[in-house]
């Protein structure tokens, strides 16, 4: 980006000196406004970046604490069932809350589904009109 120039009295300029400035005012605005979005990209890209990195290590993280706490469920329950069958609790536990998401899961992709598009809603209107014409 240019050097800001000098800011000057204009009162005695005559109108086509100012009129022959404004290209060049017009450039050094569109190169300003250029720059100011190179920069916010830029920032916008690095903080994206870093939050992606940060989340993706808060699920690595998760990721390998819930076999840990598992295994602390498991321990728990043993103090009154056998080991095998409070393993196999956790386990079917865990298979019943898989399910019920998977559900929801599939619920939810079916009520996208039901949806109508507004591409197909504008597609429809624009045929009712020249059906009436």
């Amino acid at each position: 980006m240019s050097a800001p120039r000098e800011f000057r009295d204009r009162a005695n300029d005559s109108l086509l000196t100012l009129l022959g400035e404004v290209p060049e005012l017009i450039r050094n605005l569109i190169v300003a406004e250029v720059d100011a979005a190179k920069s916010w990209a830029r920032q916008a890209g690095k903080d994206a970046g870093i939050g992606v990195v940060l989340f993706l290590v808060a699920l690595f993280v998760l990721f390998w604490s819930l076999p840990v706490f598992g295994t602390f469920l498991i321990a728990g329950l043993s103090s009154w069932w056998p080991v095998w069958l409070s393993a196999l609790v956790v386990f079917a536990a865990l298979l019943v809350v898989t399910i019920v998401f998977a559900l929801l899961g599939v619920l939810r992709f079916r009520k996208l589904t039901r949806r109508r598009n507004p591409a197909q809603a504008v597609a429809q209107d624009i045929k009712e009109i020249r059906d009436e014409l």
